[in-house]
């Protein structure tokens, strides 16, 4: 097949032979949209200066570094999470994004608050998952001062200033998971629940809605007050297990913060009839939670799209920046998924 021609391109862009050569010889000015629509095209058609053209676009386009404070660097869910960020940043158009993505393991609230200025200072807007606590609130009002954009990413944070929160209904997400085991638990039984922090937002209205649930449509299931995990694996070993060890009617598990490997951990260490015996619902779906499920040991994953939570998160952070502090918090709520062994 022969070469595309800058008239091909022309022709398929909808605009002059003309323009494709200012675009090309970057010495007149073109709307960045049109370059978006001449860009868009050389890559249909596969023309040969679609670098240069994609050059001449991240001349013309805003361009913003965006922060992300996430946790655990030793979490596969939080490097899945940095990754789809990442690509979420790429795929935008309309703008050039220098994505900034930072993982907290200390998860003192003075070590998050001091990285998360320090973000701050070198990002047009930054994008957080921690706890709600005093000290990171005055992080947030501080950067707020400073035209810095705060946006809660998963769980909310009851700062006034932060600027938006892109997350799950964390209380349709505690009901759904409490529908899921009383309607799969015959008689009654125990139910335990783990968190990570009592301070994490969408874990304790997740807790709090669950228990709603069970109030009002399962009274025969007793529910165990919360276990916090620290978001350590180990810890949540440590606690099934001792869990499984002292009582002989356990039938649900509903894990609402990290952990889920130590979870599964202590399952396996127990008959395969034991196992069986108990249904186990979790958030969010890493190789863990994946290998969990091929297995048929959890019986639900309720988790966050990734790529679509992402696609907003960076959209509510460029929306941020643009608009200014307008005083109202924006709120994106992202529909839930719930995966099951079949549907993984």
């Amino acid at each position: 097949m022969r070469r595309p021609t800058i008239s091909d391109l022309a022709k398929e862009a909808d605009v002059s032979i003309a323009t494709v050569n200012r675009i090309l010889a970057g010495t007149a000015s073109v709307k960045g949209t049109t370059v978006q629509r001449v860009q868009a095209a050389a890559e249909r058609i596969g023309f040969y200066g679609a670098g240069a053209i994609e050059d001449r676009l991240r001349k013309t386009v805003p361009k913003y570094r965006l922060g992300f404070l996430l946790q655990q660097s030793s979490r596969e869910l939080y490097q899945l999470f940095g990754k789809k960020i990442v690509e979420a940043c790429r795929a935008r158009r309309d703008e050039v994004i220098d994505p900034l993505v930072d993982f907290v393991d200390l998860l003192t609230p003075e070590n998050i608050a001091g990285r998360l200025k320090a973000l701050g200072a070198n990002c047009d807007a930054v994008a957080v998952v921690a706890a709600d606590h005093p000290v990171i609130a005055q992080a947030i009002r501080e950067l707020h001062e400073k035209g810095k954009p705060v946006i809660a990413y998963i769980t909310d944070q009851s700062a006034r200033e932060r600027a938006a929160y892109v997350g799950a209904d964390n209380w349709k997400m505690g009901r759904t998971a409490a529908w899921l085991i009383s309607n799969m638990s015959h008689g009654p039984g125990r139910i335990a629940v783990f968190i990570g922090n009592h301070r994490y937002q969408c874990q304790d209205v997740s807790d709090a809605s669950f228990r709603s649930y069970m109030r009002e449509h399962a009274p025969h299931l007793t529910i165990e007050d919360s276990r916090p995990t620290h978001e350590e694996p180990n810890e949540a070993y440590r606690m099934v297990k001792e869990l499984l060890a002292t009582t002989d009617d356990l039938t649900g598990i509903l894990i609402v913060g990290g952990g889920i490997s130590g979870v599964l951990r202590a399952l396996r260490e127990v008959p395969q009839e034991r196992r069986r015996s108990i249904r186990l619902v979790c958030r969010d779906i890493g190789p863990e939670t994946r290998k969990g499920l091929s297995e048929g040991m959890i019986t639900a994953a309720l988790c966050h799209p990734l790529e679509q939570t992402s696609a907003a998160l960076v959209e509510t952070m460029i929306e941020t920046i643009t608009q200014g502090a307008s005083g109202a918090t924006i709120q994106r709520t992202i529909t839930f998924e719930i995966v099951t062994p079949e549907n993984i």
